[in-house]
C-alpha cells in the first residue's frame, strides 16, 4: 500500500510539473487575457488550461477478431461503399475539455518575473516597519499554569532546598513553593517588515469604455501580483475620477462608468491627501498608477498635474506610472505632455497600450526598473 501511495504522489507531482510547464509556455497569452482575473482567490488563482491530453482507458465492445476470408485490401468490411455515415445524433467521440489548475500567486509572480526578466525591487528610504514577533524563549515569575516551566521551577526549588539545609540525599524530596515557579514568556523580537501601498487611479469618464477598463484590470492584476511577491505587506487604494475624484472599492473601480468631463488633477490631489495623512513615505514604499485615454479638460489642469507630480509626488514615491489606453475618443495628449515634462527622469514611467497585445510590454515598462 505504501508503495502504491508513493507512485500516486510521484505521478501527481509529475503531472503538476506538466501543468506548470504549460502555463509557463503560454504565459504571454495569459498576460493579455482576463481569464485569470475573475478566478483569483486570496493566495491562489485558477487557470484554465486547454489541450492537455489525459491518458485513460476506454471501454467498448470487443467484437471481431483477426480478419479472415475472401476480400481485397481496401474493400469495406460490410460490403457497402464508402460515404457519409448516418446514425444517431449523439456520438461517443471525445470533446475538447479545459482543465482548471490552481496556482499560487507567489508562483505566478515568479513566472512573471522570469518571462519579463523583472529585477527584484530594492525598497527605498525607511521602508522597514518594526512588528512584534519572537518566540516563547523568555522566563518570568508570573503567568498561567499552562505556561509553567517545569525544569526551571524544579531547579529553583532544588536550589532553595539545598541552601536552606533541608535537602536529604537519602530522601530527595523537593517541593516547589509559589516563589519557585517560573513561566514561559514570549520574548519580543522586533523584525523588519517591508510595506508598500499601490494607488490605482483611473479615468471613468464616458470615453473610457469596457475594453479600456478590461485592459486596466488585467494590468492592475499583474502589477499587484508582482508587488505582493516583493513586499511582506501590500495595501491597495482605488481612486476613480472624471471631473471629481473619490476612493472606491475594487469592484466599483472596475465597473463604474460615469459621464462628463475629465479633470486629472482631482485624482492626484486625492492621492496626495492619502499619502500625507495615511501612507507616509517614511513608512511605506508608494506606487501610484494612473490610467486614462489621454484627455484632460484643459492645458491649465495638465500644468497643475505636472507641478504636483514633480514637486509633491516624486519626492515621496518609489515610482510614478502613467498608462495610456487607446480609445476612439481619447486624444492621447496627456502622455505626450508628461514625456516632455519628465523626459529622462527614471522615477516617472509612461506606457501606451493600443490593444491587449501591448499589455506585457506595459507591465515590463512599469516594473522593469526594480524601483
Amino acid at each position: 500500500m505504501g508503495r502504491q501511495i508513493y507512485r500516486m504522489e510521484r505521478d501527481r507531482a509529475r503531472f503538476k510539473d506538466v501543468v506548470r510547464g504549460k502555463i509557463r509556455g503560454d504565459l504571454r497569452r495569459y498576460l493579455s487575457s482576463s481569464e485569470l482575473v475573475g478566478k483569483q482567490g486570496d493566495k491562489v488563482v485558477s487557470i484554465p488550461i486547454p489541450s492537455i491530453e489525459l491518458p485513460r482507458f476506454r471501454f467498448g465492445s470487443n467484437e471481431g477478431g483477426v480478419g479472415q476470408g475472401d476480400g481485397e485490401a481496401g474493400e469495406p468490411v460490410d460490403g457497402k461503399a464508402n460515404g457519409e455515415g448516418h446514425g444517431p445524433g449523439a456520438g461517443e467521440q471525445d470533446g475538447q475539455h479545459i482543465l482548471e489548475a490552481e496556482v499560487e500567486l507567489s508562483e505566478l509572480a515568479e513566472m512573471l518575473g522570469e518571462e519579463l526578466e523583472l529585477p527584484r525591487i530594492e525598497p527605498k528610504g525607511k521602508d522597514e516597519l518594526l512588528v512584534e514577533g519572537g518566540r516563547w524563549s523568555g522566563i518570568r515569575s508570573q503567568g498561567p499554569q499552562s505556561l509553567r516551566h517545569f525544569r526551571r521551577t524544579y531547579r529553583r526549588a532544588l536550589a532553595r532546598t539545598i541552601a536552606s539545609g533541608a535537602f536529604d540525599p537519602l530522601d530527595p524530596v523537593v517541593t516547589p513553593i509559589r516563589d519557585d515557579e517560573r513561566f514561559r514568556a514570549r520574548r519580543p523580537e522586533p523584525r523588519p517588515e517591508s510595506s508598500a501601498v499601490v494607488f490605482h487611479m483611473m479615468d471613468v469618464s464616458g470615453s473610457m469604455g469596457r475594453e479600456q477598463k478590461d485592459i486596466v484590470r488585467i494590468q492592475a492584476f499583474w502589477i499587484d501580483t508582482w508587488l505582493r511577491s516583493q513586499y511582506r505587506s501590500l495595501e491597495v487604494v482605488y481612486i476613480v475620477h472624471d471631473a471629481t475624484a473619490k476612493v472606491v472599492d475594487k469592484d466599483t473601480f472596475f465597473h463604474l462608468r460615469e459621464s462628463g468631463g475629465t479633470k486629472i488633477s482631482s485624482a492626484y490631489e486625492l492621492c496626495l491627501d492619502q499619502i500625507r495623512n495615511q501612507y507616509r513615505s517614511e513608512d511605506y514604499n508608494i506606487y501610484p498608477f494612473h490610467y486614462s485615454d489621454g484627455d484632460n479638460w484643459s492645458a491649465r489642469d495638465t500644468d497643475r498635474c505636472v507641478a504636483m507630480v514633480r514637486d509633491e509626488m516624486l519626492p515621496r514615491v518609489n515610482q510614478f506610472c502613467y498608462g495610456q489606453v487607446k480609445s476612439a475618443y481619447g486624444s492621447g495628449q496627456f502622455k505626450k505632455d508628461l514625456d516632455v515634462a519628465f523626459g529622462g527622469d527614471e522615477r516617472l514611467v509612461t506606457s501606451s497600450v493600443s490593444d491587449r497585445g501591448g499589455i506585457p510590454d506595459a507591465i515590463k515598462a512599469f516594473l522593469g526598473q526594480g524601483r
